[in-house]
């Protein structure tokens, strides 16, 4: 059973969970300027988003098994070596995503409303390489509902300013998720995927990425001023934006081989300290 459950951690990447999650704590935490938190929403806001990572990660690793099968570098994962059943990855996307829209119910109607919709729009992602080569866009897109829906689950109402940290988290997202993407250039052209490297190339592909990056980098500064954030804050965005410039001098045209390491550390470090910079200013503040 500790196998089983190793072998489905590995299969959805739960490690990643890293990236996102963060956010949604961050936009709880900016809501608990002007509200009085619960205990039990947080705790739901949380399993929320397991649910609904898990379930979307799930429903990627088996409508992408054939294409894993054949690229060298994904025919390990667990579908493909026969670690784990299509099957029994179905029943896996199926109890997270109930885990989901139960745990939208406990967070109330206007999140359970929006429960399976936005459980579209993430299984949705899946499909996007075989017609856009802007599918990195659309995966920054769907996760950076996470700060949006937390940010609603606890104050129950929409505010526009919320919209800076999830516009961070697309940028931030769709702009490693480009680098990462650079892995299978050759593998994606062969088989008729799209993607921005592919297409564009890996120079272009890492302008573009870059690009995104800065973007990214300037939600964060907006989000000071907008919800009147201390130094503190301003200090954590300042090494943000160290992380990001080392990441992308770690990964060039002529070297991408440092790709792993600056895709899971520095892109996990950036959502860390964001997390850390606001929990610290708010509460010292």
């Amino acid at each position: 059973m500790i196998q089983t459950i190793v072998s489905f951690g590995r299969m959805i990447k739960f490690s990643h969970t890293v990236f996102a999650l963060p956010f949604a704590l961050s936009a709880v935490i900016l809501a608990g300027q002007n509200i009085q938190l619960k205990a039990w929403d947080i705790f739901w806001i949380v399993i929320a988003m397991i649910g609904a990572r898990s379930s979307a990660m799930g429903f990627n690793r088996v409508i992408d098994a054939s294409f894993d099968a054949k690229n060298p570098r994904t025919s390990n994962r667990e579908i493909p070596s026969g670690k784990i059943s299509k099957n029994h990855s179905i029943i896996f996307v199926c109890c997270f995503s109930a885990l989901f829209v139960l745990s939208s119910l406990m967070l109330g109607n206007v999140c359970f409303a929006f429960s399976i919709p936005v459980l579209f729009i993430l299984f949705f992602y899946s499909f996007t390489k075989r017609f856009t080569q802007f599918s990195h866009i659309y995966l920054g897109f769907a996760i950076s509902l996470a700060p949006l829906g937390a940010w609603i689950a606890a104050t129950k109402q929409f505010d526009w300013p919320i919209l800076f940290l999830s516009l961070a988290l697309l940028t931030h997202i769709s702009g490693f998720d480009i680098l990462y993407a650079c892995q299978d250039q050759e593998f994606d052209a062969s088989e008729g995927l799209f993607s921005i490297p592919s297409t564009y190339g890996i120079h272009k592909a890492l302008n573009i990425s870059r690009l995104l990056h800065v973007l990214s980098f300037a939600c964060f500064i907006a989000i000071f001023y907008l919800f009147t954030m201390g130094y503190i804050y301003l200090f954590a965005t300042a090494i943000i934006g160290i992380l990001l410039f080392i990441e992308h001098q770690m990964v060039n045209v002529n070297n991408l081989s440092r790709i792993p390491i600056a895709f899971f550390h520095m892109n996990s470090s950036v959502s860390l300290v964001l997390l850390a910079g606001i929990a610290a200013d708010t509460l010292l503040s």
